[in-house]
C-alpha cells in the first residue's frame, strides 16, 4: 500500500465518520462543526485527485464563508431543540422511504457501467506545468457552457425564490421612502416659532 492509498482510506474514514455525525448530533452547533470537518476532509481527497483549484474552492468559500456565516447564524439564533425534535417519529416512515430511495440510485449510478475501471481510470500524473484552474476553466466554456450557464440560471432563480418567500409586507414595519426623502425641503421640516420673552418673579 503507498503512501496515496494511506491518505485516501484516512481521509475517507473521517469523511463518512462526520458526515454521519451531521446527521446524528443532536446540537446544531456540533453539527456544524462536523459539516466543516467534512469540507476538509473532501478537499483532502480532491487533492488527491489533482483538484487541487476545486479543493482550495471548498475551504475558502464553504468553510471559510458560508460555513462560518451558518454557525454564527447557529449561535445567535435561539433555536428550540424540543421544537425541533417534535414529530420525527411521524415523519420517520416519509423519511427512512427517501432516504431508501437515494441509496438505490447513488447505487446505481456507481454499479453502472459509466463508473468502472476502464470507464474512469486513476489519472495520469501531470507534468509541472501543468495548470488544473486553466484546464477548468477551458473545459466550463467549452464542452460544459451550457450546463454551466443552466446551473448559474437556477441558482439566480433559487435566490430570487429566497428572497420573494422571506419578503413580509407588515402595516405597523417603518421603513424609509426614498422618493421622499430626496423631495424634502428645509422649509418642510424646520419651523421657527417667535414666543415673547417671559420674566421670572
Amino acid at each position: 500500500m503507498i503512501f496515496q492509498d494511506i491518505l485516501f482510506y484516512f481521509f475517507s474514514v473521517i469523511l463518512i465518520a462526520s458526515a454521519l455525525g451531521v446527521i446524528t448530533v443532536r446540537n446544531p452547533v456540533n453539527a456544524a462543526l462536523l459539516l466543516v470537518l467534512s469540507f476538509i476532509t473532501c478537499a483532502g481527497l480532491w487533492l488527491l485527485l489533482e483538484a487541487e483549484f476545486l479543493a482550495i474552492t471548498l475551504v475558502l468559500v464553504y468553510v471559510g464563508a458560508v460555513m462560518v456565516l451558518f454557525l454564527f447564524v447557529v449561535m445567535m439564533l435561539d433555536i428550540n431543540l424540543n421544537q425541533l425534535r417534535e414529530g420525527f417519529w411521524k415523519w420517520f416512515p416519509f423519511g427512512a422511504m427517501i432516504a431508501l430511495v437515494m441509496v438505490v440510485e447513488i447505487s446505481m449510478v456507481l454499479m453502472g457501467k459509466y463508473f468502472g475501471r476502464e470507464e474512469m481510470p486513476i489519472p495520469e500524473p501531470k507534468g509541472v506545468d501543468y495548470s488544473n484552474t486553466k484546464e477548468l476553466g477551458r473545459l466550463i466554456y467549452t464542452e460544459y457552457v451550457y450546463a454551466f450557464e443552466l446551473a448559474a440560471v437556477l441558482l439566480l432563480v433559487a435566490m430570487i425564490a429566497a428572497i420573494a418567500l422571506t419578503l413580509r409586507h407588515r402595516e405597523d414595519k417603518k421603513s424609509p421612502n426614498p422618493s421622499k426623502q430626496v423631495k424634502v425641503r428645509k422649509e418642510d421640516r424646520i419651523r421657527i416659532v417667535t414666543m415673547p420673552s417671559e420674566k421670572k418673579e
